[in-house]
C-alpha cells in the first residue's frame, strides 16, 4: 500500500494575492518604467538605512557612546525614509519622548504624503 503526500498548503498558496509589482518573475515587472524601479529600489533602500540608523541610534544610547545627531535622523527621513523612520521609532522606542523631534518628523511624513497624493492624481500628473 502506497502513501502518497499531498501538503495541506499546496491549495492555500494558490488563493494567496500577491501585487504584481512585488512578482519579479513576472511579466509585470516589464510594464513599469525603468525609472519607475530606480525609485522603488531608491525607497527600498533609504527606509531600511533609516530603520538601522534609529536601531545603532538607539544601541549606542543604551550604551552612553557617541549617537546619530538628531538632524541627520530628520535628514534620512526627509530623504524618503519616512515610513522607516516611524518604524524605527515603534520597534525600537526611540526619540518618542522628544517633542520637537516628533513635530518634525510628522510634518515631514505630512509633506512627503501630500506630495505622494499630488504625484498620483490625474490633474498633477496631466501637467507633467
Amino acid at each position: 500500500m502506497s502513501v502518497k503526500f499531498y501538503p495541506r498548503f499546496s491549495r492555500c498558496l494558490d488563493s494567496v494575492k500577491i501585487p504584481r509589482i512585488f512578482s519579479l518573475g513576472h511579466a509585470a515587472l516589464f510594464r513599469y518604467p525603468s525609472i519607475m524601479w530606480i525609485a522603488v529600489i531608491y525607497l527600498w533602500v533609504i527606509n531600511g538605512l533609516t530603520l538601522l540608523a534609529f536601531g545603532w541610534d538607539k544601541l549606542r544610547a543604551g550604551k552612553r557612546k557617541r549617537r546619530i545627531p538628531e538632524r541627520k535622523l530628520l535628514w534620512l527621513a526627509a530623504l524618503g525614509g519616512g515610513p522607516g523612520a516611524l518604524v524605527g521609532r515603534w520597534i525600537f522606542r526611540h526619540k518618542t519622548r522628544k517633542k520637537l523631534f516628533s513635530y518634525y518628523l510628522f510634518g515631514i511624513l505630512g509633506a512627503q504624503a501630500v506630495l505622494i497624493y499630488s504625484l498620483s492624481t490625474q490633474k498633477f500628473a496631466d501637467v507633467f
